[in-house]
């Protein structure tokens, strides 16, 4: 056997034979050629990849993208008045329409099976009567004469004659069951034959399965009237007239096509009137909230555009009314501010000057008091103490009166908040001693640098801590610093007569006392925690207050570590650890005085107590108890 010539393509490898080339062809790609490398693999890889990369990013994002789609479409249904209306609308005359499209669908079908029926009878017993009657006029073999009658009475392709042998013949029937075209004569039901034989002199029907038209697989709906006929001496025969219904089917289609169009373009109007009937009562409310914002945001002179002499046009000119009025009573109310405040800073300026010479003549009578007699020794002693407080009242005063005309500006430099509340609790240490109580201060040991106007934080200290001596009945006072990356803050703990959240919510009003009786002869000039409110605004920070008559208070101050930075935290949690019990009543207590927002017990924003802030008012908090901080 001669082997196979040399193949001329220098491709095709000299030593391939025809049995093996398919196994050589298929192993060559396999083997890469040295150096070379076929540019096309590495793009069908990079497509393989960034395909995979492209659907698992898609499975990534769809979960996220249908929740914003969801929280979007919930925001809109809270939000759109139109839109829940519309919405609304459209449902129930959905709902409705559904309703009374099945009943008189219902209605018109039970119609067209009733007359379909009538007809199918009627014309059933004059197809009886014409078989009667070539039943008499038969000739030749029975089974022929079968056939003929069966032929000639179904000469419509709408219509079958079905004869098959009655079910109470005794004998055996000349001919068996005959059917025209093909047509099963068992399409007869049971029930019905057995009803034409109980009963031969009345006409009998029921609905039937035809075979589909055309020879279609679909079965077509028919009716079958029957009744007994006698072929005389070939015996009874039921007779069956079978009737298609496809026209009652078509008329039926045709009129839930109709009900259906018609359906949708009823909703599709009722939606269209509401949301035109909505947008026309909608608008002018729209209207009305957009102008109360805007009257909210300052800008009094807003109104809104009342048309015509309707409902909402009465609504709107009423809506201008109060406006007009309410700008009329700030302006009277800023007016009366403007001269209070005016009226304060004159008197505090004017007051410097009476005030410096009673000083300087106290002084010399309190030098000189140790030559009086003891009456009037107490005397000059009392008259240099209160001298001290109306001092302080005076430059309390003023400090207010700076605030009020926004002249009070920060002395901003970096500064340690743990040396400055050491010195505010040193200070004020022979206090807490004279008073029973001892001031516990509680520092890291990493820094609290801070950018802060270290007097006024000092002015703060040292007002929350004299309030925690002055009301904390000798119970041990706790004074905590803490840093993170964001803020510093420091807390004021004590164990005294604490406070109700009612009382927390006014505790930094300008002379607020919790017991408007109680002398003034205890605490201070009742504006000390209105001043320490106004630094922390300054700084940008928070002062708040938790409170519990049954366990204290507690005072937060949170500042900023660079100035301009807005807080989100604080490193302190406001209720105290050992109150853990309390913290539903601190919840109600609590309240972010800084911003006149309401935080939570970790310094959060508190939904439910800014809710319980603005239903309650700074008027529901009535006086109770008997704090007298201030």
């Amino acid at each position: 056997m001669k082997p196979p010539p040399a193949s001329s393509d220098p491709a095709v490898p000299d030593a391939v034979t025809p049995g093996s080339a398919g196994t050589t062809a298929a192993a060559a790609p396999s083997v890469p050629s040295e150096g070379r490398h076929d540019p096309r693999d590495a793009v069908v890889t990079g497509e393989h990849v960034l395909r995979d990369r492209t659907a698992a990013a898609l499975r990534r994002r769809t979960p996220s993208r249908v929740l914003s789609g969801v929280r979007l479409g919930r925001r809109r249904w809270r939000r759109s008045l139109r839109l829940r209306v519309v919405v609304a609308t459209s449902v129930l005359g959905a709902v409705v329409v559904l309703v009374v499209g099945n009943v008189l669908l219902a209605q018109i079908r039970d119609g067209l099976v009733d007359s379909s029926l009538r007809m199918a009878v009627g014309e059933s017993q004059s197809l009886h009567r014409e078989a009667q009657d070539l039943v008499q006029a038969r000739s030749g073999d029975p089974s022929t004469f079968g056939n003929e009658l069966v032929t000639k009475l179904s000469n419509e392709p709408s219509r079958y004659v079905v004869l098959r042998q009655s079910l109470r013949a005794t004998s055996t029937p000349p001919f068996l069951d005959l059917s025209p075209f093909d047509l099963p004569a068992d399409i007869i039901p049971d029930d019905l034959r057995r009803d034409v034989v109980a009963d031969p002199q009345r006409w009998h029907s029921s609905p039937v399965e035809l075979p589909g038209t055309d020879g279609g697989p679909t079965n077509s709906p028919g009716v079958a009237v029957g009744k007994i006929i006698d072929l005389g001496n070939d015996g009874e025969y039921e007779l069956y007239y079978v009737f298609r219904q496809d026209r009652d089917v078509v008329i039926l289609d045709l009129v839930r096509r109709a009900f259906i169009v018609g359906g949708v373009a009823l909703v599709l109007l009722v939606a269209g009137v509401a949301f035109v009937v909505t947008r026309q009562v909608v608008a002018p409310v729209r209207l009305a909230a957009r102008t109360a914002e805007e009257i909210a945001s300052g800008r009094l002179d807003r109104r809104m555009r009342v048309r015509g002499e309707d409902e909402l046009a009465r609504l709107g000119a009423a809506f201008n009314d109060m406006a007009a009025s309410l700008e009329r009573q700030i302006h009277r109310l800023e007016e009366l501010s403007r001269v209070q405040r005016r009226f304060v800073s004159d008197v505090s300026h004017e007051l410097r000057t009476p005030l410096t010479t009673i000083r300087m003549a106290t002084e010399i009578l309190h030098e000189a008091r140790g030559g009086f007699d003891p009456a009037t020794s107490r005397s000059a002693e009392l008259l240099m103490t209160q001298l001290d407080r109306f001092e302080s009242l005076l430059a309390d005063l003023l400090e207010v009166s700076r605030f009020d005309a926004g002249a009070a500006v920060l002395d901003v430099d970096a500064a340690d908040l743990r040396v400055v509340v050491g010195r505010v609790v040193e200070g004020l240490r022979p206090l807490a001693d004279a008073r029973g109580g001892a001031v516990v201060l509680d520092v890291p040991a990493e820094s609290a640098l801070a950018e802060i106007d270290a007097r006024r934080v000092e002015r703060i200290v040292r007002n929350l801590v004299g309030n925690a001596i002055e009301h904390g009945e000798g119970h041990p006072i706790v004074v905590t610093v803490r840093a993170n990356a964001e803020a510093v803050a420091v807390v004021v703990r004590d164990h005294g007569v604490g406070l109700t959240p009612a009382q927390a919510r006014m505790v930094f009003n300008r002379f607020w006392r919790a017991d408007p009786a109680r002398a003034r002869s205890t605490g201070g000039t009742g504006l000390g925690l209105a001043i320490a409110l106004e630094d922390a605004h300054l700084h940008g920070g928070w002062l708040q207050v938790w409170g519990d008559p049954q366990d204290g208070a507690s005072f937060r101050l949170t500042l900023p570590r660079r100035a301009g930075v807005v807080l989100t935290t604080s490193p302190l949690p406001l209720v105290p650890a050992d109150a853990a019990q309390h913290r539903e009543t601190a919840a109600g207590g609590t309240h972010l005085a800084g911003t006149g927002l309401a935080s939570g017990p970790d310094g959060g924003l508190d939904v439910d107590a800014l809710i319980a802030d603005l239903d309650t008012g700074v008027t529901a908090a009535g006086p109770a108890g008997d704090d007298g901080r201030g």
